[in-house]
């Protein structure tokens, strides 16, 4: 299932607009089931600046994922939970299992990202 409500990117990330400047990022269901059991999980530090397209993290599962911000902006929330239970990605990947939060430099950046039909086709292919 891909929630109509997010946005979402070709490497798999979802975003969730939390205010006009504030997003939650996750990973998709879909790159969790990529992954495997996931192990571990390394997430950006408050406080952090993410560049759009550029690794901000990784996943440590069968195989090690870089983690790739879906917006550039300042990192203002990290999921602790996430970083002490890794497998919350695999339980709960639109819910508990988000990773991080972010003030986007550009809100408009947002309309950039895919919907949720955009994403399934890339999915579905």
């Amino acid at each position: 299932m891909i929630p109509e409500e997010l946005r979402y990117t070709d490497e798999h990330a979802w975003v969730a607009t939390k205010t006009d400047v504030l997003v939650r990022v996750g990973v998709t269901e879909y790159a969790q089931q990529q992954y495997g059991e996931v192990a571990a999980v390394r997430l950006p530090e408050v406080g952090d600046r993410v560049e759009v397209g550029a690794a901000v993290g990784e996943v440590d599962a069968d195989d090690t994922a870089d983690l790739y911000a879906p917006v550039s902006g300042e990192v203002v929330a990290v999921n602790d939970a996430v970083a002490e239970q890794a497998d919350l990605l695999n339980s709960d990947p639109y819910g508990e299992g988000w990773l991080y939060e972010v003030e986007v430099d550009d809100p408009d950046a947002l309309e950039a990202l895919l919907d949720a039909d955009a994403y399934q086709s890339i999915t579905a292919a």
